[in-house]
């Protein structure tokens, strides 16, 4: 018998880390990470190792292996059923398993398949067709001028626990009376150290049980404030929570975590784990224009890298580059931080609303209003100083792509090459869920 053959590395994910971001999924080319309302975890009999996963994952908890017999891998539904990853196999427990070459001969784990990996970009659809797969156009790496992010300071498998927070303010950022409720919490972390940057996120760690009697696991938010703080040179962070009444199928629930935060009063306390995130990060240098696309609370990163080249430009000290941004909602009742944008000086942001449900109006999405800014845009798509960020419902990502693909096709620029280029060089973020 062919020992070597009977062991290989199964992919699996840490629940213990993972924050339940979607980002994996998102990448996944061949559809072998699936989840359910507690864990993600990987399919055996689809996973390929690609790797396509691996760097963009804000935490690192898709980078664990186990040597497992062929024929006796974790399944989907025993991994959904994780609190934690199960121990290596001992050698004696893989040869009892029937994994192990005989005594003596050391067995290597099977590598990853050998056969030319599909282009990521383009999937197989279930009757055959190929289908546009947009996440693969996300860069993994993040601007070169970024500055350096810390990541995992605080949480499970961390040198410290989850770090407690005092809430320093709450207020609603969508208009009373509207059912898109929205606020803006900030936290304050005291004397504990916590450095973020613009485009990183948080995990929230809701009080309580589950329906298993199982503590809940963290909620990930990105940061809506800059570097220097909410209040700047203050030790605080800041976030945009929705209040979920429903799921993305419009069915009655009650988000743990969004309306355990949005009920918080000045003085409560909560535990966060993090900070993570290491790509979805701003330019530093002189110049780089930044394009946000985002809906609803995917604005919260779009705020903090805003208001960070806001405070900039106020201390004279940076020459900042073209800032636009294309935000989406169904009425302007319901878009985040409304007001506070009409007051941004028209030189220093480029602005444009789309509202699918106002009244009176034609449905208008983001990609609706890229594709009415093409000639702008094409010319940023092949500045080497602009970078891409699209934040938001996971059912926006593909529309956003395809229009930037529209507007590149539109101006004669081969999208293959382009699209290619913003993935290498770190231009095109997505973040979506």
């Amino acid at each position: 018998m062919d020992m070597v053959a009977t062991v290989f590395q199964q992919h699996l994910i840490d629940p213990e880390i993972c924050i339940r971001c979607n980002t994996c999924e998102a990448t996944c080319p061949v559809g072998a990470i699936t989840h359910d309302a507690r864990n993600y975890v990987v399919d055996a009999d689809k996973c390929n190792l690609c790797m396509a996963c691996v760097p963009p994952c804000p935490t690192g908890s898709i980078d664990n292996w186990r040597t497992v017999p062929r024929t006796r891998t974790y399944g989907v539904e025993e991994q959904l059923g994780w609190d934690v990853l199960p121990a290596e196999l001992s050698p004696a427990e893989l040869a009892a398993a029937g994994g192990a070459p005989p005594a003596g001969i050391d067995a290597p784990a099977e590598a990853a398949p050998t056969a030319t990996a599909p282009n990521p970009a383009l999937t197989a659809g279930a009757s055959g067709e190929t289908a546009f797969n947009s996440a693969q156009y996300g860069a993994a790496l993040p601007p070169w001028s970024a500055a350096h992010p810390y990541t995992n300071l605080y949480g499970p498998k961390a040198a410290a626990k989850s770090i407690t927070a005092t809430v320093a303010g709450n207020v609603r950022v969508t208009e009373v009376g509207s059912d898109y409720d929205t606020h803006h919490l900030v936290l304050d972390f005291g004397a504990m150290p916590f450095p973020v940057l613009e485009g990183q996120s948080i995990g929230i760690v809701p009080p309580g049980v589950d329906a298993a009697g199982r503590p809940h696991h963290a909620r990930q938010y990105s940061v809506a404030s800059p570097r220097n703080g909410e209040r700047p040179s203050y030790n605080n962070v800041s976030l945009t929570i929705k209040r979920v009444l429903e799921d993305h199928q419009g069915l009655p629930v009650r988000g743990v975590a969004s309306n355990f935060l949005c009920d918080l009063k000045v003085g409560d306390t909560v535990q966060v784990i993090g900070p993570f995130g290491t790509s979805f990060l701003m330019p530093n240098h002189p110049k780089s224009h930044l394009v946000m696309i985002c809906t609803g609370t995917g604005s919260a990163p779009m705020r903090a890298m805003t208001e960070w080249r806001r405070r900039l430009r106020a201390s004279g000290k940076f020459e900042g580059g073209k800032l636009m941004l294309f935000f989406g909602a169904r009425t302007k009742e319901e878009l985040p931080y409304f007001g506070p944008l009409q007051n941004l000086p028209k030189d220093f942001i480029d602005i444009n609303f789309a509202f699918s449900r106002a009244a009176g109006q034609p449905k208008t999405y983001v990609q609706d209003r890229m594709r009415e800014r093409a000639a702008d845009l094409a010319v940023l798509l092949t500045d080497p100083n602009a970078y891409f960020y699209v934040c938001g419902l996971k059912a926006m990502e593909e529309g956003v792509v395809l229009a930037l693909r529209d507007v590149a096709t539109q101006a004669g620029l081969d999208w293959d090459s382009v699209g290619a280029a913003l993935r290498r060089e770190g231009r095109l973020h997505l973040e979506t869920y």
